[in-house]
C-alpha cells in the first residue's frame, strides 16, 4: 500500500514562508516607528529631568538669596552708599541693605506714588533729603492714607535717617504708567522723580524709613516694607520629575505590551504551523 504525501502549507496565508525568513515593508515600517518612538520618549524623558535639575539649582539659589537678604535686613546699620559707590550697585548686592544717612529734608518736593498696604491703600510719601556733600537720596517716609497727606509735617534741620536701601522700581504699576508731568506715581522711579522736580546728582536709590522714623500726630507710618520672596521651585522640580517618571512608566508599559504581543503572535503561529503539519 502505497503511503500518502504529506499535505504541503496549503493552509498558510501567501507569502507566510518569506515573512518567517525576512521581515517585509509592513514589518519595516513598524521597526522604525518603535525606534522612533523610542528617541521621542527618551527626548521628552531627557528634557523633563533637565528642567526638574534647573528648577533645583534655581531653589538653592533663591534659599541661598533669601538667607542674604535676611542678614542685610538685621544687620547693623552703615552708611549708605555714596556717588563714587552708585554705579556699582545692583539688586543683588544692595538690595535690602541696613543703611543710615543724615541730611536736611526737601518737603516742596513732596511726592506721592500709589501703594497697597497692611494698612490700606494710599500713599507712599517720598521726599528728597540733600546730604552734606550735595547729593540727594529720595526717602520713602512712610505710608498716608489721602492725597491730602502729602501736607504731612517734615521735621526740620538736620535728620537723621535709618531704614532700608532699595533699588529703583522703574516703568510705573501693574497696567499704569507714571505720569510725571501731573505727578501721578504708581511706582518709586528714582530717576523719573528726580527729573520731575529738576533735582540734580540723585542716588540711583531710595530709602525705605523703620517703623517710628517720625513722631508727629500726621507723619506717616514706616516700617511697612514687605519682604518676601516666591519660592515655588520645589513644587515645579517635583512636577518635571513626576512627568519624567511618567514618561518613562508609558514607555516600559507600551514595551511590556508590544513584548506580549509578539509573543502571542508567535505562539499563535506556531500553533498553525503544528496544525498544518
Amino acid at each position: 500500500m502505497m503511503s500518502q504525501p504529506r499535505p504541503s502549507n496549503t493552509g498558510r496565508a501567501p507569502g507566510a514562508a518569506s515573512q518567517d525568513a525576512a521581515p517585509g515593508p509592513r514589518g519595516m515600517a513598524v521597526h522604525y516607528s518603535r525606534i522612533a518612538l523610542a528617541i521621542l520618549a527618551g527626548i521628552v524623558f531627557a528634557g523633563f529631568c533637565a528642567l526638574g535639575t534647573w528648577q533645583v539649582k534655581r531653589l538653592f539659589w533663591k534659599l541661598d538669596l533669601i538667607e542674604r537678604i535676611e542678614q542685610r535686613v538685621h544687620a547693623p546699620a552703615t552708611d549708605a552708599p555714596g556717588p563714587a559707590a552708585w554705579a556699582s550697585i545692583t539688586p543683588q548686592t544692595d538690595e535690602y541693605r541696613h543703611v543710615r544717612l543724615s541730611g536736611t529734608y526737601l518737603p516742596i518736593f513732596n511726592t506721592l506714588v500709589q501703594a497697597t498696604t497692611a494698612l490700606g491703600s494710599g500713599y507712599w510719601l517720598v521726599t528728597p533729603l540733600r546730604l552734606a556733600d550735595g547729593s540727594t537720596v529720595l526717602v520713602n517716609r512712610g505710608f498716608v492714607p489721602k492725597r491730602a497727606s502729602i501736607a504731612a509735617s517734615t521735621p526740620a534741620g538736620v535728620v537723621h535717617v535709618d531704614g532700608l536701601l532699595r533699588i529703583s522700581e522703574t516703568g510705573g504699576g501693574f497696567l499704569r504708567e507714571n505720569s510725571p508731568a501731573t505727578q501721578h506715581w504708581y511706582s518709586r522711579d528714582v530717576a523719573a522723580i528726580g527729573a520731575s522736580h529738576m533735582l540734580s546728582n540723585v542716588a540711583p536709590y531710595f530709602v525705605d524709613a523703620k517703623e517710628k522714623s517720625e513722631t508727629a500726630s500726621d507723619a506717616p507710618v514706616g516700617g511697612l516694607t514687605v519682604i518676601s520672596f516666591h519660592n515655588n521651585h520645589l513644587v515645579y522640580a517635583l512636577t518635571w520629575f513626576a512627568l519624567a517618571l511618567m514618561v518613562a512608566g508609558i514607555s516600559w508599559w507600551i514595551v511590556r505590551e508590544d513584548k506580549r504581543r509578539r509573543a502571542r503572535g508567535a505562539q499563535r503561529q506556531e500553533s498553525d504551523h503544528a496544525g498544518q503539519d
